[in-house]
């Protein structure tokens, strides 16, 4: 039999030791040896071949199943609700640049006053606002 670490002993000194590296992941995320953007465009091949070999074999199902609901539950309740909170702080300007778009266009309409419930009046609101809406999107890309 082989001489190896219990696999207790094993997973704690890799919580440890991860734990503790947070300033090599900052530096490493501040000084990469190649451009992210660049590094991430020239594998997009190679990812889409990857998506396509998972629907394949059914990859996503087989994760799903193997993580189930108290899986899913157990990280998003030890992980989530700072990590929520973190994001959210930190991601308020993107927030900002991705709905300024979408907040301008419907600051520009000029909708028909509303009619009675279920009538063609409001339906041609709704049409009004999801054709620009549509039409935002589109030119964001």
């Amino acid at each position: 039999m082989t001489n190896i670490k219990p696999i207790g002993a094993s997973a704690d000194k890799w919580s440890r030791r991860s734990s503790g590296a947070t300033g090599d992941y900052s530096t490493g995320v501040q000084n990469p040896r190649k451009s992210w953007a660049t590094a991430a465009k020239a594998g997009e091949k190679n990812y889409a071949q990857g998506v396509t070999q998972s629907i394949a074999r059914g990859g996503f199902g087989k994760g799903v199943s193997a993580c189930g609901d108290a899986g899913w539950q157990k990280g998003a309740t030890t992980k989530g609700p700072g990590r929520y909170a973190e994001g959210v702080t930190g991601a308020q300007g993107d927030w900002t640049d991705g709905y300024q778009p979408y907040q301008t266009t419907m600051a520009s309409l000029t909708l028909p006053d509303r009619g009675p419930k279920g009538s063609t009046q409001n339906l041609q609101r709704v049409n009004l606002v999801a054709t620009a809406m549509r039409g935002t999107f589109e030119k964001k890309g």
